[in-house]
Formats: C-alpha cells, sequence, structure tokens
C-alpha cells in the first residue's frame, strides 16, 4: 500500500510508482494531509465527492482545504482555501470544472477548479447543511438541513423554492431520482415524498412500514435507473423499495453486529443498464460491506473496527471508491481488485425450484414483501437443515464431445450455437447481458500491461488534431477516441495514416466509453477478423472486398447492378461507404446494436452479405435515383429501412450464394486477440505507408517552418501595427494640441472683440469728455514713444555690449591662436637647432673618419712601396736568405719523414719558378706605371693651376657677396630671433674655414627671408607662421591657411639642412685632399 503525504504541496503526484492493489484490501493509495508550518498537527478529511466521470474526485479537510486528485493524470492540486470545514461536497455540474463546496458557516459556494475563483455565493440556511444533490442536467441543486431543504438554479445561483417543515418532523434527506426530475424528501418520521421539481407538485407517497419495521430512516441510495430505493437507519434491517409499484418489495436483515446503518452506496456496473445490483452500506462498527441485491451474499467489504470508514463515495464508472478513515486519511479502493463478481458471467436463466419452506422468510398479506437473512461471511453454501432435502441436478457433457463443440464453446460458459438460437429466436441478445455476450463471442484476452504500454506512449501525432477533424461535443468521448485511436496507431503503424479509421471505431467507443480496454480490443478484434484483406490496397479503398461484394450483388440482382452501372455507381459509393463506418451512419443506435448481435454471432463475411442485403432491401429507392449525388446521400444517410428484413435477407445471401463466389471463401474465421501480448498486424503494403510518414513529416517540417514564418510576420506586422499606433496617437496629440491652439486664439479674439465693443459702448456713453480723453490719448502716445525710444536705447545698448563681448571673444581666440603659432615657431626653432647639431655630430664623426681612413691608407701605401723598393732592390740578398732558411728548414725537417722533404722541395722548386715569373712580369708592368704616372702629373699641375685661379676668382666674387649681405644681416637676426644657424656656432663645426660656413648659413636665410617677403607682397591675406608682425596686425585668419604655411617652412628648413651638409662635405674634400698613390699595382 501507497501512502502519500500532501504536506504543504499545492500540486504533485498521488502516486510514485504504478499501484498494485491486492485483493485482500484492495487499496490503491492512502492520501494523509500532514501538518505544515502553521499547522503542525494532522489535518483531517471530512468530505469527498466524485465527478460526473469518474475519474477525479475532491476531498476537504476541517480546516477547508479542498484538493482535486486526477486519477487519470496522477496529479492532485489545492484548489481552494475556504478557512472553514465543510460539510458537504459535490462535483458533477453541467460546468464540469465547477463544484459546490457547504461550509461550516450555513453557506453554499461555487468555485471554478481550473481558474479557482469564486462563481458565486448562496446563502439562505440556518443549519449547517448536510447534502448537496445535483440534477443529472446538472443545472439544479438541492441543499438539505436539518431544517429546510432549498432548491438553486446553478444557472443564474437563484433560490427556486425552499421546503420548510415542522421542527418536531425535520428533514433527514432530500435528492433528485436519477433520470427524472423527480425530487425525493426523507423526513424523520420515516414519511417518503416524491415531487415533481418543475413545478413542486407531489407525486405520490410511500407507505409508511409497519411499526415493527420501522427503522428510523437515516441513509438512503437509488440505482442509476430510479426504480430501486433503498432505505436503512437505527436498526440491522434494509429497506428496499420500488419506486415504479411504490411497495416495498424485500427487507434485507444484516448479522446481528450491526447496530445501525450511516451510510448506503450503490456500486454501478457497465452492463448492467443502470439497474445496480451491489449495495454498500456503512455501519456503526466502521466497516462498509458491500451485498448482492438479489442473492443477499456478501461480495467483498472495506474497512476494519481498527481503521474504520466514516464516509465514503463511489465513482460513477463503478472503479474506484474513495473512503474517508477514522484518523482523517482518505484511503482510494480499487472495485476490480476487490471484486471477481464484476467479470463473472450472469446466473443462469434456468434455475430449480425449491419448494421447501424458509423459516426466516415472511410474506406480508399481499406477497409482496419477502425477507432475507444475510450472513456475514464470505459467499458460500447457505445451511441446510436436516430435514430439509435438495435436489441437485447436475449437467454432465456427453462423452463424444467432438472438436467442434469445443470451438463452440465460449468463456464464462457460453456456448455459440445456443446463442445463435436465441439471437434466431428473439433477433437481438437481451440488453442487460449484451457487452458480456459480446466480450465472450469476440473472446477479449484483456491484456492489461500490453494495453497500458501502448497508452503510455501518449497521443499519437496523427491524431492530435482529431477534434478539428472530428467536432465531437463530449470532450470525454473525444478523449476516449483520441488513446483508443493513438493505441491503434502504435499498435501498427497503418492505423496511423488511416483516414476512415475514427469513423469505424466511433461506435465502439461509443458504446465502451468507460472501459477503455474493453473498447480497444473490441475494435482490434473487428478490424483483424472483420477488415480482413482491407488494407492490401492502402491507400486505396480494398478492391478485392469491393469486387467480392459486387460479384454476389450481380449474382442475387442484375438489375440494381447494371441500374448502378448505367449512372455511374461503382462499389465504393454503395459499398465502401457502409463499411468504412460500419453501417453506424445509416443505423440507429439500438438497429446498430442489434445488427452487431447478427455480425458478431456469424462469419466474417456476414458483414460483406449485409452490405449487399442493404442494397437489396432498397432496389425500390435506388432504383427511383438517376443522379449520383442521390445515390452518395443515400448511402451516407438513415434510410426508412427494416434492420430485421436487411437481417434475413443477409442470412439468405448467406446460404443462397454458390460457393465460388461467396466471401467465405477468401475470408478465414473469427481468430481472437493471443492473451499476453497483441498479434503483429502487418498486413498492409509497407512501402507506401512508409512513404506516407516520410511525406507527412516533410510536410509537417515545412508547416514549421511555415508557421515560424508566419510567427515573425505577425511579429513584423504587430511591431507594424504598434508603431502606426504610435503614429498616429502622436498626430492625434499634435491635433489636440492644435486645436487648444486654435481655441486659445479664438478665446483671445473674442477677448478682443468684447474689449472692442466695451470701449465702443464707452465711447458713446462719454462723448462730453471725448477731449480730455484724446489729451490723455496723446499724453499716453508719447508716453509709449518714449518708451519705444528707451526700448530701443537699451536695444542698442545691448547690441553693443554683445558686439564688444564678441570682439573680445575673438581677440581672446586670436591671442590664443598666436601663442599656440608662437609655441609651434619655437618647436620649429628648436628642432632645426637639433637638426644642426646632428648635422655638426654627424660631419665630426665623418671628419674623424675620412682622417683615419687617410692616415691608414697613407700608411698602407708607405709600406707597401717601401716593401716594394726594398723588393725591388735586395732580390738576390733575399733569395740567399730564402735559401739559407729553406737548409736550416731542411736541416731541421730531417728528423721527420724523408718523402714529405722530396715532397716539401719540389713545392717550393715550382712555387721558386713561380714566383720569379711573377717578379719579372712586376717589373714590366712598374716600368710601365712611372711613364704613366709622370704623364698623370703633368695633368695634374696643369689642373691645379687652374683650380687655384678659379678658387681666387671665387674668393673675390664671395668677399663683394659678403659687403652685399652684410646690410641684411640685422634683418635676418632679428627674423630668426634665436636662429638654429645661430646656435650652433660655425666655428664650433669646422674651426679651419668658419667663414665659409656663415656665409652659407647667411645666403640661406637671406634667399628664405627674400622667399617670405615675396609671398607677402602679393598675397597679404596669406600670413605665415614665423611672421609674428603680420600676425598681430590682423584679428582674422585661417588655421588651415598657417597649417600649411608651416608645412611649407618646414620643407624649406630641410632642403636648408640638406645644402647645409651638401657645403660641409664640399669644404671637408677640400680641406684634406685625397693623397696621390704611386704606381702599383697589386695581383
Amino acid at each position: 500500500m501507497q501512502t502519500t503525504d500532501l504536506g504543504s504541496k499545492d500540486t504533485g503526484k498521488i502516486w510514485h510508482r504504478k499501484p498494485n492493489p491486492s485483493a485482500n484490501d484492495g487499496i490503491i493509495v492512502n492520501i494523509v494531509h500532514g501538518g505544515a508550518a502553521r499547522h503542525p498537527t494532522t489535518m483531517r478529511f471530512l468530505q469527498v465527492a466524485f465527478d460526473g466521470s469518474g475519474d477525479s474526485f475532491l476531498a476537504g479537510d476541517h480546516l477547508g482545504h479542498v484538493y482535486l486528485f486526477n486519477l487519470n493524470r496522477n496529479t492532485f492540486d489545492l484548489v481552494q482555501r475556504t478557512a472553514q470545514a465543510c460539510t458537504a461536497l459535490a462535483f458533477n455540474l453541467h460546468r464540469k470544472s465547477e463544484f459546490l463546496v457547504a461550509l461550516a458557516d450555513y453557506s453554499v459556494k461555487c468555485f471554478d477548479a481550473d481558474s479557482k475563483e469564486l462563481v458565486s455565493w448562496m446563502r439562505g440556511h440556518d443549519s449547517a447543511v448536510t447534502s448537496i444533490s445535483v440534477h443529472g442536467s446538472g443545472r439544479y441543486a438541492v441543499t438539505t438541513s436539518s431544517e429546510t431543504a432549498q432548491l438553486w438554479d446553478l444557472d443564474t445561483f437563484q433560490r427556486k423554492r425552499k421546503l420548510n417543515v415542522r421542527q418536531s418532523v425535520g428533514i433527514q434527506k432530500v435528492f433528485f431520482l436519477p433520470l427524472s426530475n423527480t425530487i425525493l424528501s426523507c423526513f424523520k418520521d420515516d414519511s417518503i415524498f416524491a415531487w415533481e421539481s418543475d413545478t413542486l407538485t407531489c407525486k405520490y407517497q410511500l407507505p409508511n412500514p409497519e411499526d415493527a419495521s420501522k427503522l428510523r430512516y437515516k441513509a438512503f441510495a437509488v440505482t442509476r435507473d430510479g426504480r430501486i430505493l433503498a432505505a436503512g437507519g437505527k436498526s440491522n434491517n434494509l429497506h428496499l423499495w420500488c419506486l415504479e409499484s411504490k411497495q416495498l418489495f424485500r427487507v434485507i436483515q444484516m448479522p446481528a453486529k450491526v447496530r445501525s446503518v450511516r451510510q448506503m452506496e450503490f456500486l454501478p456496473d457497465n452492463f448492467d443498464g443502470g439497474s445496480s445490483q451491489v449495495l454498500g452500506v456503512l455501519c456503526q462498527d466502521g466497516i462498509m460491506r458491500f451485498i448482492n441485491i438479489q442473492t443477499c451474499k456478501l461480495a467483498f467489504d472495506i474497512g476494519s473496527i481498527d481503521e474504520g470508514i466514516v464516509t465514503a463515495a463511489v465513482s460513477p464508472n463503478g472503479r474506484y471508491i474513495a473512503g474517508i478513515m477514522e484518523n482523517g486519511s482518505v484511503n482510494l479502493y480499487s472495485v476490480q481488485a476487490l471484486t471477481s463478481e464484476v467479470n463473472k458471467p450472469p446466473p443462469p436463466l434456468v434455475k430449480m425450484a425449491d419448494f421447501s419452506k424458509d423459516k426466516d422468510s415472511t410474506v406480508n398479506k399481499t406477497g409482496v414483501s419477502e425477507k432475507v437473512r444475510v450472513s456475514s461471511g464470505r459467499t458460500g453454501r447457505p445451511l441446510k437443515s436436516k430435514d430439509e432435502i435438495v435436489k441437485t441436478r447436475i449437467l454432465k457433457p456427453q462423452g463424444n464431445t467432438t472438436c467442434e463443440n469445443k470451438e463452440n464453446e465460449l468463456p464464462g460458459g457460453l456456448n455459440k450455437p445456443r446463442l445463435q438460437a436465441i439471437l434466431k429466436g428473439f433477433g437481438e441478445y437481451p440488453t442487460k447481458y449484451r457487452m458480456f455476450i459480446w466480450r465472450s463471442l469476440l473472446q477479449l484476452p484483456e491484456n492489461h500491461a500490453a494495453f497500458s504500454s501502448l497508452t503510455d506512449k501518449g497521443i499519437h501525432s496523427q491524431y492530435l488534431r482529431l477534434h478539428q477533424d472530428y467536432p465531437i461535443k463530449s470532450r470525454k468521448l473525444l478523449r476516449v477516441l483520441q488513446r483508443t485511436l493513438s493505441a491503434l496507431a502504435h499498435w501498427s503503424v497503418i492505423f496511423g495514416e488511416t483516414k476512415y479509421l475514427p469513423l469505424l471505431a466511433f461506435p465502439f467507443v461509443k458504446l465502451f466509453q468507460n472501459n477503455q480496454l474493453i473498447c480497444f480490443e473490441v475494435v482490434a478484434t473487428v478490424i483483424s477478423n472483420w477488415c480482413q484483406h482491407w488494407f492490401e490496397y492502402f491507400p486505396n479503398p480494398p478492391i478485392n472486398i469491393l469486387s467480392m461484394i459486387e460479384n454476389v450483388l450481380v449474382h442475387h440482382d442484375k438489375e440494381l447492378l447494371q441500374h448502378f452501372v448505367n449512372y455511374g455507381v461503382t462499389s465504393q459509393i454503395y459499398a465502401w461507404p457502409l463499411l468504412e463506418t460500419l453501417f453506424s451512419e445509416v443505423l440507429t443506435r439500438e438497429e446498430w446494436l442489434k445488427f452487431f448481435d447478427n455480425v458478431f454471432s456469424n462469419h466474417p463475411s456476414f458483414l460483406l452479405m449485409a452490405v449487399v442485403a442493404y442494397n437489396v432491401s432498397a432496389r425500390a429507392p435506388l432504383l427511383n435515383c438517376n443522379q449520383k449525388e442521390d445515390f452518395e446521400y443515400f448511402f451516407h444517410h438513415r434510410n426508412n429501412l427494416d434492420i430485421n428484413a436487411v437481417i434475413r435477407e443477409a442470412y439468405h445471401l448467406m446460404d443462397a450464394t454458390p460457393a465460388d463466389i461467396h466471401p467465405r471463401r477468401s475470408l478465414s474465421d473469427i481468430v481472437p486477440l493471443t492473451k499476453g501480448q497483441y498479434p503483429i498486424f502487418n498486413k498492409y503494403p509497407k512501402f507506401i505507408v512508409d512513404y506516407q510518414s516520410q511525406e507527412r513529416e516533410r510536410i509537417r517540417q515545412e508547416e514549421m517552418e511555415y508557421l515560424r514564418e508566419r510567427q515573425l510576420a505577425h511579429e513584423v506586422e504587430v511591431e507594424a501595427i504598434k508603431r502606426k499606433v504610435e503614429d498616429e496617437a502622436w498626430y492625434q496629440q499634435q491635433e489636440l494640441l492644435r486645436g487648444a491652439e486654435e481655441q486659445r486664439r479664438k478665446l483671445l479674439t473674442e477677448e478682443e472683440q468684447k474689449l472692442l465693443h466695451q470701449r465702443q459702448r464707452l465711447a458713446a456713453v462719454k462723448r462730453e469728455l471725448r477731449m480730455k480723453e484724446l489729451q490723455l490719448l496723446d499724453a499716453a502716445r508719447r508716453r509709449f514713444l518714449k518708451y519705444q525710444q528707451d526700448q530701443r536705447k537699451m536695444e542698442l545698448k545691448r547690441l553693443d555690449d554683445e558686439i564688444e563681448r564678441k570682439m573680445c571673444t575673438r581677440e581672446r581666440e586670436s591671442a590664443a591662436v598666436v601663442q599656440d603659432i608662437e609655441v609651434r615657431h619655437m618647436e620649429l626653432e628648436a628642432q632645426r637647432r637639433f637638426f644642426e647639431q646632428k648635422l655638426a655630430k654627424e660631419h665630426e664623426v665623418a671628419t674623424q673618419e675620412v682622417k683615419g681612413e687617410l692616415d691608414a691608407n697613407r700608411r698602407k701605401a708607405d709600406l707597401e712601396e717601401q716593401m716594394f723598393w726594398r723588393l725591388m732592390e735586395t732580390e738576390a740578398d733575399l733569395k740567399d736568405h730564402r735559401l739559407l732558411e729553406e737548409s736550416m728548414a731542411k736541416a731541421d725537417r730531417l728528423c721527420l719523414e724523408t718523402d714529405w722533404k722530396i715532397e716539401a722541395l719540389n713545392k717550393h722548386k715550382l712555387d721558386d719558378a713561380a714566383r720569379g715569373r711573377r717578379y719579372e712580369e712586376v717589373a714590366k708592368l712598374a716600368e710601365g706605371v712611372k711613364e704613366k704616372e709622370k704623364e698623370l702629373l703633368d695633368v695634374i699641375q696643369d689642373m691645379e693651376t687652374r683650380k687655384w685661379a678659379d678658387v681666387a676668382n671665387k674668393r673675390a666674387e664671395l668677399e663683394s657677396e659678403q659687403l652685399a649681405t652684410s646690410v641684411l644681416d640685422a634683418q635676418r637676426k632679428c627674423l630668426l630671433q634665436s636662429g638654429m644657424v645661430q646656435e650652433v656656432r660655425p666655428e664650433d663645426v669646422l674651426l679651419d674655414d668658419g667663414s665659409e660656413y656663415f656665409e652659407s648659413v647667411s645666403d640661406l636665410k637671406v634667399d628664405s627671408s627674400d622667399r617670405n617677403q615675396g609671398q607677402r607682397v602679393p598675397k597679404p591675406a596669406n600670413v605665415c607662421l614665423n611672421d609674428v608682425s603680420s600676425t598681430s596686425s590682423s584679428a582674422h585668419f585661417s588655421l588651415d591657411r598657417g597649417r600649411t604655411d608651416l608645412e611649407c617652412q618646414e620643407r624649406v628648413l630641410m632642403s636648408e639642412v640638406r645644402d647645409l651638409r651638401q657645403k660641409l662635405a664640399s669644404q671637408a674634400r677640400k680641406k684634406y685632399h685625397t693623397p696621390h698613390f704611386f704606381d702599383t699595382n697589386w695581383t
């Protein structure tokens, strides 16, 4: 047994593992509401109520918490906090999400479980409400207290009527009878009245039982069909009333340990047609016993003396029982686990009469009532006295039982030939046992685990939008259809692609909507047996099946088939609509049930014969049809045909059709579903289904892409609309502002008009004072002129101040610019000095390098000359010296190897010979060089004389230029101020010839000043940045032009530096003449 503690959670799961209730107690889960932080004690549940489907229930505790438990989804939710203990609950209103709760303050409130909001508040009771009964339509409710009962309209939540009684009588309970408009009122004096709910007139009163059998009724229960009323009270007897005959027809005596009855509930069954046979009786010991009112046997019981039940509720589908225990918890019981009577076949129709007298039975004077004793033990044999003789007839099977009889034997002790005999005799099975017979004929395996594995896969993607194609009003029916189709699609892929599967399965879903497992297995059995070979030509209709139907029709009614051919009506029009809907479109519910009684009891070919029989039976109206639309309408709507005649014709065709065209040849017998796991269904063209699945997946992807694009387009559209609205709002605001402005202008105009009229009236009234007014006006005019003059003077003064302020600002800006120019000029001068110092250092380094090179070359030349002349003069002595050295070397090398000496001697000899030849060549070349040097010396002497003459001329010109430039020297010094030439002294760079360097710098400065003057004269607007006098004279100039002049001056300065370098190099060449080398040549 699983236990779930709600604690302080508002939502969660009811059970955390799959429940497996045992047959002993049948408890699915035990729900406890443990204390939270603000409520340390355990909270006790007081009331519980199921909804109309039986898959959800409400539970309310003593602190006003109302929880919704959804058993299908395995979830619970806290739907309301009323802060008061609830005394009654009702959850079967016509708006499925609404529920009624009676509170301790004598009021009744209606809440919405989805939105968790208060819908209405109904007041009128002066004591606690003990019960709430809702009409079958869910639009009316009766609330009962100990003093009064009130009828409410749940559409308007207004009180329609009120039932008042004397205090000495008191009301026990007032409630609606199912499937009727009758209200039953039960009073404390055991009187029971029936009222018409519309007019509230008394329909009848049940007769009072005898004094000995008075029970002081406290508990009541009614079957779902409203025919039987069970009443119990402070006794161990139960009264069963027949409301049709208004008579007490049975008294059930409970065991002696039962002293009183607290509550009674009938246990619904899907196959009993509303006439419930099992009654649950909650006794004073806390045990709820469920007994069969026909056999008076105990089916099962729940609760115990240690863990007694306070109150209980039974789900309308008969699957669950919710009981509130004495400790305040809720136990959820599974009826399927508790009882085995539900799945057992009904008792045999033939029973042996027993004429022995029963001492416990009592018959009243009219012979209508009987009294039966109920034992407290389990189901067993009744006790018999020794005097009783019981005769029992045992039916033994014959010894020669054949295999055919075994095949005819069905589960539950039924026999197929006998069922067929009953069917042929009555035309249909009994309504009460039809579902049980069908389950036996189809031999359903009831594979709970396999079906759960299919449903656990969820809704198939193909049926997510089933409500769009098939808008079913009932949400429950749509949900069951969706789950059944999804389970079929998960069972076999083909059923996810079959378009007509909802039409085929819908009648079975509507019939078995309260038992989805049976529904699924019935549909699966029908598809695998009566829909044989339907999917071989998928996605087209089953051409082979339609051909069989056409062959049978042409054999039995050629005229009708020829009529179909004449008007282009094929088997896809007159046969396929009947097959794909299984006749549900053309038959009523009763006709369809009767028809399928015969279909399930015969060979699968009977369905095809029924199609032909339907056409043959309707040949007269069909022969009168001459348009294709009329034929289509005929086979898609109900027609005035006798279903019994159609069934008889189908049986006739089954017998009269030749064997060669009989569909029995192609269709196999009924093969039930296998137990444990369902069989594999793969009788369809797999490649087509796979292709359709791929195409559908592709279309789905494209649809998702389209939806995304549409969402983006929608967002863009929303943004555009938003902007449009904002623009319109802005324009509207502007329009309002413009209107307000126009309105103010109109007001000003009106005020001016009013003033004008007043002035005119004043002028008309005071004509005698016109002269005085004129004088006053003249004085005012003069005063106004003076005021205007003052204003103009003030304006002129303000303009002068503004001009002065602008001039000061401009002068400050000019001064700032001049300062910037001076700073720039100083930067240029510093840069120029830096360049001159750098050039001087470089020149000094170059001069030292040139001196070093010249000294090295001179020393090298002297050394070479000395060596050469020494070589030329003492060649013989050197040769003797070398011979002596060789001989000494030979003497020293005598200790070495002899071979090496010989080789070295030969090598020296060769070297001597080569050296002698080279010396001879050098001597010859030396003689030629001496001759050439003499000639070169003469030429150089001539050039030297000419050069000295040129130098003298140039010095004379230089002296004249120095005299000419001495006048401009002062101006140049003033222009350059702290120029680079003055800071870098020529005598510091070149001490030998400083006058020439100073003259060259002076020339450059004179040239630059001449250029600057030349630029200033033709273009006075362009002011050089170095010219300080010109910048101070004008306040308007352009910084861009100043920057250009700075760049020009930079380029001039760099050119001066280059010229200075060239002059320094020329002076160095003049000062340090290149030495003339002797006529030598090295090889």
